[in-house]
């Protein structure tokens, strides 16, 4: 049995780890911080120039019919640049819920341009009220209990909420539901609703995956430049046992993530045990990692100047965001054991 990606998946993620080093430098980062919108940049029109936005998208409707194993890797390289724009919600959520539930004219109106990147759709669950990149989306799929909504976003009203990660741009939606406005409800609905909460789930994780690479990255290599008693710090033992630690850390929560995709793609039964897991390692990696690369960069890493308390909050932020790692792992086991009877 084959566990690896192919020579392919592993090229494709090569030429999006450049393209991003390019489009989306920290500079691009720090803009979002300071007030730009997400999307102001060049990073999403080259994104869907190589296919990353249409990756889900069936080849009818001009994408280019993958699933998630192709998908995961890109994921994890936006993670690494700290990518401000709504590419997991547009290209692993919103794309298979309107593949898989919308109408032939929803589906023909809004899927070519997810593909080409002429729109971006931003998917607010019950669970987190707070939708990042409300502002410039395009088309909203609002959920209302077991019912998914399409709704315009020019007839909402947008509340804007501050976060510890100052690109991420955080908004309540005052939005109304209406019978022509669902696009699911039911059954069906409660499915398309765990669907896209895993599908959530698995873009965070992969992000979260992306940062602390990045963080580790970046330590091992201030670690080498700094010098301290005439030689450079990263030759101190204890630098060595943490980043050696960070890395440990890393390589548990990669496979996990990966798993967490290719179970998805399969739908594999499983599948929201697997990414459950995948979100509780990837986010004790990242959150691990950020507290150790701050260690190491010593009191420059503590400034608002150097920008690797970009990369740390986004860490901290996705850490928390669709529940942290305490209650996956509570997750699994309700899935593995059972309810807690303590929580009965």
């Amino acid at each position: 049995m084959q566990f690896s990606f192919t020579e392919d998946q592993v090229l494709f993620q090569r030429t999006v780890r450049d393209l991003l080093a390019k489009e989306c430098p920290p500079e691009v980062v720090r803009a979002a911080w300071e007030g730009e919108p997400a999307h102001a940049g060049r990073a999403w029109g080259r994104l869907a120039e190589v296919g990353v936005t249409g990756m889900l998208v069936p080849e009818e409707h001009g994408g280019m019919g993958l699933d998630e194993t192709d998908l995961v890797l890109a994921l994890e390289e936006s993670g690494r640049v700290a990518l401000p724009d709504p590419i997991v919600s547009t290209a692993l959520v919103a794309a298979p819920l309107l593949r898989d539930r919308a109408p032939q004219a929803i589906a023909s109106k809004w899927l070519p341009r997810i593909a080409t990147g002429d729109a971006l759709v931003v998917v607010g669950l019950d669970e987190s009220p707070n939708v990042p990149s409300a502002d410039v989306a395009d088309l909203l799929i609002m959920q209302l209990g077991s019912e998914f909504h399409l709704v315009d976003p020019t007839k909402v009203t947008l509340n804007r909420h501050s976060s510890v990660d100052g690109s991420r741009h955080l908004f309540t939606v005052d939005w109304r539901a209406t019978d022509e406005s669902m696009l699911v409800g039911g059954e069906q609905g409660w499915q398309s609703v765990n669907e896209a909460f895993d599908r959530l789930l698995l873009g965070v994780s992969a992000q979260l995956v992306g940062l602390a690479a990045h963080m580790l990255d970046t330590t091992v290599t201030y670690v080498k430049d700094r010098h301290q008693f005439g030689v450079p710090i990263g030759s101190f033992q204890a630098i060595k046992h943490q980043l050696a630690d960070c890395l440990i850390k890393l390589e548990f929560a990669r496979p996990l993530v990966y798993r967490a995709a290719y179970s998805i793609a399969t739908t594999n039964p499983d599948a929201s045990s697997h990414v459950s897991m995948a979100k509780a390692f990837a986010s004790d990696a990242a959150t691990f990692v950020a507290g150790r690369a701050l260690q190491c960069h010593g009191a420059i890493g503590y400034t608002d100047e150097y920008d690797l308390h970009m990369w740390m909050k986004r860490a901290w932020a996705l850490a928390s965001r669709y529940g942290d790692s305490r209650f996956h792992r509570r997750r699994v086991g309700r899935a593995i054991f059972g309810p807690d009877p303590q929580t009965q």
